[in-house]
């Protein structure tokens, strides 16, 4: 039995949800406030807080940003496989197979795709990033939905679905945020080859060389 207690051993996912919820909290409060003032000078009615919650305003912010989340993070998974950064915390090492890249050993304590093999070991071994895809999609078409509730909240024709994929709002929502999440991965992969934070599993050790890739 683990000797740490419950907090020391998830203190990074507690802090991460609860910045998430307090965070989220705060866009739907201010969100709700700037949708009443922008209805209120365009003469139309206000919105509850529980009906804004289910306004196109709310669901295409927060699904707009979930979505490059979740598209950084599907490539940069998939991506680190056989793409390297001489010098980087980030990358692989350029000369040496890592732990990662060996084969799937079936063990006591192994996850049960590993002892089942066969086609569950061949989903499981990909499944980080598999899922970041299908969460990518998700949120992918709950903005596109989002942008269409928002847009037919002041049309007279209302826009289809499928009709909101050639409206240039919806991209230009979604390519302002990929290419900021691309350059934080770029950032992140640069930096670490000269800086350091002594303690961060993120960084290399502090007296590592430069050209030293890998953690």
């Amino acid at each position: 039995m683990s000797q740490h207690s419950f907090i020391k051993r998830n203190g990074l996912l507690i802090t991460f949800i609860i910045l998430a919820l307090l965070t989220i909290t705060g866009q739907i409060y201010t969100g709700w406030h700037e949708l009443i003032q922008e209805r209120t000078e365009k003469n139309l009615p206000s919105y509850s807080l529980g009906h804004y919650l289910y306004s196109g305003h709310f669901i295409q912010a927060t699904f707009e940003n979930w979505e490059s989340e979740f598209l950084q993070m599907a490539l940069y998974v998939y991506l680190t496989v056989f793409l390297f950064q001489k010098g980087s915390a980030e990358s692989k090492s350029l000369d040496q197979q890592e732990a990662v890249d060996r084969e799937p050993i079936p063990h006591a304590k192994a996850p049960w795709p590993v002892k089942k093999g066969g086609l569950y070991l061949r989903i499981y071994q990909n499944s980080l990033s598999l899922i970041f895809v299908i969460l990518f999609i998700f949120s992918f078409l709950l903005h596109a939905y989002g942008t269409m509730k928002d847009m037919n909240s002041e049309r007279v024709v209302q826009l289809t679905y499928l009709q909101v994929f050639a409206e240039n709002r919806f991209w230009f929502e979604s390519f302002q945020n990929w290419h900021s999440e691309f350059l934080s991965v770029a950032a992140i992969v640069f930096f670490s080859i000269y800086l350091r934070q002594k303690g961060s599993p993120e960084s290399k050790p502090v007296d590592t060389p430069n050209d030293e890739t890998g953690k």
